[in-house]
């Protein structure tokens, strides 16, 4: 009984960690900033046009039915912003959620497969991954995405070790695989309803290469089980059936534009060299990058003691390769296409860790160094970051220097820290340290460095001095292309559908929205003009003129 009760505390004081840990990393802060870019706001706007109307069906811009992504994510921020009073926490919430959902998931398939110590190990390094940490702040459907496609993940390796594909203790069977077949549709039908029919090539292209790898394409086709199709239908067809039948543009909108379109050719101006996922897969897991390397090793001991054919590992690869070629080659590229292999790639490099811990310290120790190398290189990237703040940046020049100093200071010590557990063999406090460390900035910069930044990245601060300098409801027109990130923002946050152009003969004096070059245009025009609204955002602001006079 003695030896059970440091066990049992020690588990208590695991689990609250990594609750505290996932709690900050994935929920704090969520208002910290406005509606960053031109697509945040616009989402928001449809979700929240969605609420206000009770139109499900149709996501409506402006006005006008937008299909550039399904459905799933304005039905989910739409019910937020039905009981949530910020528009910011409203609109990312669901992003917010799917991460929890994405990472409990891949820790329930690595506990099943892999035991407890994996487990929590998944959940850390998901959990405060910078890619994930940036895209559960992020108002999109990415997310939900990746997380529908973490638990579809789930329910194929069930169905693949229930049909013997995996070892497996036969106490832990369970009689058949109806169940698992039922859910695998309803997961891809959720990830189909939250960004299209991808969801289907990606799982698809994923067991595919998995039963090709392992001669195994009789326990793949298990997965086109009749049941696992009438629930994918059941549960993703009514929507595009019915948003079809509402609006005869949806097809080729959705389908042949935002789909086929986007993916073979560079539309929407997304172009990016083949090798571009490559980088930021690797950055996106910083600090927990250096770990790819123990992956590289465990996969070159299970081909050369021939156990591969048999490792569930290899099928949970096949999730993050397949959708990475996939990706790779696309002609359109942005970073959150690849979040999906982000699960996958967490429980791989979980086990990885726990493996060497148990059987390789020495390589474990090295990882560890490795990765406390990290940590120097993010408080040098930080303290760089924080020095290329332009002169009109919110913090005084004396602040700014303050702050590179301390994120050079966290990231040396974090580092020197991270490698001395490390080479005293402290592995598992070397994982638990730089995920407090993780969580520990992402409630700093929540709390104190983002909301005065926010005047830099978002349109909120410009809106709310708008409204507090012009009459409510009064007219403000446009000059010129103004910034497509501050004329969404301004949209969402001012409530306006648009911003009509600027007509030299209006009578009185008129407020009018310019970026870079529109002050040159209102001279050529010979107008009087000055400026009553600008903060930091040097693309972006608010001017009197005053009627022009007669010749």
């Amino acid at each position: 009984m003695a030896e059970t009760q440091p066990a049992s505390t020690h588990r208590i004081l695991a689990a609250l960690l990594v609750g505290i840990v996932l709690a900050i990393c994935l929920f704090a802060g969520l208002a910290s900033v406005g509606l960053i870019g031109p697509d945040e706001p616009r989402y928001a706007w449809i979700a929240q046009h969605m609420a206000s109307t009770g139109d499900w069906l149709t996501p409506r811009l402006y006005g006008q039915p937008w299909f550039e992504k399904p459905i799933l994510y304005y039905w989910s921020a739409a019910v937020a912003f039905k009981f949530i009073p910020s528009p910011e926490c409203a609109a990312r919430l669901p992003s917010a959620f799917a991460a929890l959902i994405a990472a409990l998931s891949a820790a329930a398939l690595a506990f099943w497969r892999y035991g407890r110590r994996t487990a929590r190990a998944t959940l850390l390094i998901f959990s405060t991954s910078i890619g994930v940490i940036a895209f559960a702040r992020t108002a999109g459907p990415d997310m939900l995405f990746t997380a529908a496609l973490s638990l579809a993940l789930v329910s194929a390796v069930c169905i693949l070790e229930k049909n013997s594909a995996f070892p497996v203790d036969p106490l832990r069977r369970k009689p058949n695989d109806t169940f698992d077949l039922i859910l695998l549709g309803v997961w891809l039908a959720v990830a189909t309803l939250a960004k299209g029919p991808a969801a289907l090539i990606l799982a698809g292209g994923s067991v595919l290469l998995w039963a090709v790898t392992t001669q195994n394409l009789r326990r793949a086709f298990r997965m086109l089980h009749p049941l696992a199709i009438l629930s994918f239908a059941i549960v993703a067809l009514p929507w595009y059936l019915l948003c079809a039948r509402a609006n005869p543009s949806f097809f080729h909108v959705f389908f042949i534009e935002h789909n086929l379109q986007r993916y073979l050719t560079p539309i929407f101006q997304h172009r990016q060299p083949f090798w571009f996922f490559t980088p930021i897969v690797v950055l996106g897991f910083l600090p927990w990058s250096a770990l790819f390397f123990n992956i590289s090793y465990d996969a070159f001991r299970i081909f050369r003691d021939h156990s591969w054919r048999a490792s569930p590992g290899l099928f949970i690869a096949c999730w993050a390769i397949s959708p990475f070629i996939f990706f790779s080659f696309s002609q359109s590229k942005l970073p959150e296409y690849i979040l999906p292999i982000f699960p996958p790639l967490a429980i791989l490099l979980a086990h990885s860790f726990v493996y060497a811990v148990d059987h390789a310290p020495r390589r474990a120790q090295w990882m560890g160094v490795a990765t406390g190398a990290m940590w120097v290189v993010l408080g040098i990237a930080g303290a760089i970051g924080f020095h290329r703040l332009p002169a009109y940046a919110p913090f005084l020049r004396h602040e700014i220097n303050q702050l590179a100093l301390a994120s050079l200071l966290i990231g040396i010590a974090a580092g020197f820290i991270i490698e001395l557990l490390s080479l005293w063999r402290k592995f598992w406090l070397v994982l638990a340290f730089s995920a407090v460390i993780s969580a520990t900035v992402v409630l700093t910069a929540g709390i104190s460095i983002l909301p005065r930044l926010d005047p830099l990245l978002s349109a909120r601060p410009l809106a709310r001095d708008i409204q507090s300098a012009l009459p409510a409801n009064s007219a403000l027109y446009s000059v010129g292309q103004i910034n497509r990130d501050c004329d969404y923002g301004l949209r969402f946050y001012l409530h306006r559908d648009s911003f009509s152009p600027f007509n030299p003969t209006l009578p009185g004096e008129t407020s009018v929205l310019l970026s870079s070059g529109g002050d040159m245009q209102l001279n050529d025009m010979g107008i009087i003009h000055r400026k009553i609204v600008a903060r930091f955002l040097p693309y972006c602001w608010v001017e009197l003129v005053e009627p022009k006079t007669a010749p």
